[in-house]
């Protein structure tokens, strides 16, 4: 049995957040109504272009550009988990499989580009949410709440059937508390933004070819909400308040252990005479010397502490800075590339927790008070391709490579992926008139992962997206903008250390205006 103090407080503080992502593990690259409708912007020249592809902005005509974005997105997480522990919940009608899902809302995602482009200069500022961007409710907790108080019901069940085989083998009396199980209510929730204000400078250099150079200001902060509420212990006798039950574990130790003791004195005499011991004989002394040490670690009575539950809550903040360096070469009338890079921002993120003790639970650690976190947001490589095949049409394709195993994350978990991410996109925009615009596109998306590094409390799937939308030139300084965004995602199964499902849904809808002065 693990240390039982430290388990409830374990799996309260592992808790997770849902981004409204389209992007790698931690970016979201989902920054405008423009790429809603087409995400293969990498080499689109557009007011948009402040985030994907800025050094293609100074190709726009001289002026001042404004760019508004708000977008809604509704995500849900599945977790399906199956765990022979589940099967002693009095909620899960004996079944050792069960569902938890996930909830995640993010009513406001804003953006905002600007650009002023006066000769060869272009000065251009983005203000968004590259990464996070939501909250996650868990109305049920998680399996890895629940699989922990399953194991504290299960000793309580190998509790009785200790006591019985005692009685059985010395014909004493010990109490049997008739354990059948449990009962308890649990939520969590998480919370998490990341702020970015990007100001940069770029240059033409000649007709043909331009260059970019910024910084991005990153501010993350984010909440971790989580409970466990009305533990129960199930018995014969009907349904117990882990407070209340308690006493009685406590009874039953002290009933168990001189008798214990006594058949350990008999099975080391049996040893020391030369005498082997029967299989049966020599698990029982290994029980014995186990629940002995248990005993005088005083694991059993650190359980007071959780009588009442527990209720816990971290809030986290931090601040990076990362350059972004981009060009942009017009070969001709019919084709744009444009390549992007997105250095490392590194992100400690500084705990105020009710957490302030270490624990050997590395989720509890985590947000323990005072704790800087590594939660770096990798470096990304993106470049794309527009051609004009005719002057009222265009193909876009462009690729991104995230960085991952380069970053720092918390207890190294960059070093559990199998290998970096990565997306391929592509897309097509037609101007139907001079004032109306559609079009649309797809993302495949990658990541390298593994058992190891998969968990209910963070995750990511494989996944392909599409979107599509339209503009309309309202008046010759105004455009409107509205696009749709859906990723559909694959099922991860995880069969080591726990067998785990994981899947996720995501939609989103914007809407904007492009303001040209």
């Amino acid at each position: 049995m693990n240390k039982i103090q430290n388990i409830l407080a374990g799996v309260m503080l592992a808790v997770t957040t849902t981004t409204a992502q389209a992007g790698g593990f931690l970016t979201n690259t989902n920054q405008s109504i423009d790429f809603l409708r087409n995400p293969a912007r990498d080499a689109a020249i557009g007011l948009d272009g402040v985030y994907s592809n800025p050094a293609g902005v100074a190709f726009m005509p001289e002026g001042f550009h404004l760019g508004v974005n708000w977008q809604y997105a509704h995500q849900t997480r599945t977790i399906t988990s199956t765990d022979d522990f589940f099967a002693l919940g009095k909620k899960n009608n004996g079944q050792k499989t069960k569902v938890f899902e996930g909830v995640a809302d993010a009513p406001v995602i804003p953006s905002l580009q600007a650009a002023w482009n006066k000769g060869d200069w272009s000065i251009q500022f983005n203000f968004s949410v590259p990464a996070g961007g939501g909250s996650c409710e868990f109305e049920n907790g998680l399996g890895s709440f629940e699989r922990k108080v399953g194991e504290i019901a299960a000793t309580f069940m190998t509790l009785d059937n200790f006591a019985n085989t005692l009685n059985g083998l010395t014909g004493s009396s010990i109490t049997d508390n008739k354990v059948l199980g449990y009962n308890m209510d649990s939520y969590m929730q998480g919370r998490q933004y990341y702020f970015g204000f990007q100001l940069g400078t770029a240059y033409k250099i000649n007709p043909n070819l331009s260059v970019y150079g910024g910084l991005r200001l990153l501010y993350g902060t984010a909440t971790y909400k989580a409970r466990i509420s009305n533990i129960q212990v199930r018995t014969e006798n009907g349904d117990m308040d882990f407070g209340t039950f308690l006493p009685r574990v406590s009874q039953q130790m002290s009933e168990i252990m001189p008798v214990a003791t006594g058949v350990l004195g008999q099975l080391n005499q049996k040893e020391a005479a030369g005498m082997a011991l029967s299989e049966q004989e020599t698990v029982l002394k290994k029980s014995i010397e186990g629940l002995a040490a248990k005993q005088q670690s005083g694991e059993m009575n650190s359980l007071a502490k959780y009588s009442s539950g527990v209720n816990l809550l971290c809030n986290q903040s931090s601040v990076g800075i990362a350059p972004i360096i981009g060009v942009d070469y017009k070969l001709n009338d019919h084709f744009n590339f444009a390549v992007k890079y997105e250095f490392k921002t590194q992100i400690r993120m500084k705990n105020e927790s009710t957490v302030f003790e270490a624990s050997e639970i590395e989720a509890v650690n985590k947000f323990r008070d005072e704790e800087e976190i590594n939660e770096d947001i990798p470096a990304m490589l993106s470049a794309g391709v527009q051609w004009t095949p005719v002057n009222n049409v265009r193909l876009n394709v462009g690729g991104h490579y995230y960085f991952d195993k380069q970053v720092e994350w918390y207890a190294n978990a960059q070093d559990k992926l199998d290998h970096n991410s990565y997306e391929v996109l592509a897309g097509v925009e037609w101007d139907v008139t001079d004032r109306f615009t559609i079009s649309a596109g797809g993302q495949l998306t990658r990541y390298g992962l593994t058992d190891e590094y998969m968990n209910d409390m963070s995750f990511v799937v494989n996944s392909y997206s599409v979107g599509f939308g339209g503009s309309y030139k309202a008046t010759d300084r105004l455009t409107l903008k509205a696009g749709f965004f859906q990723t559909e995602y694959g099922t991860y199964e995880r069969t080591v250390p726990t067998t785990d499902g994981f899947t996720r849904t995501n939609r989103v809808l914007g809407i904007g205006c492009q303001v040209d002065l």
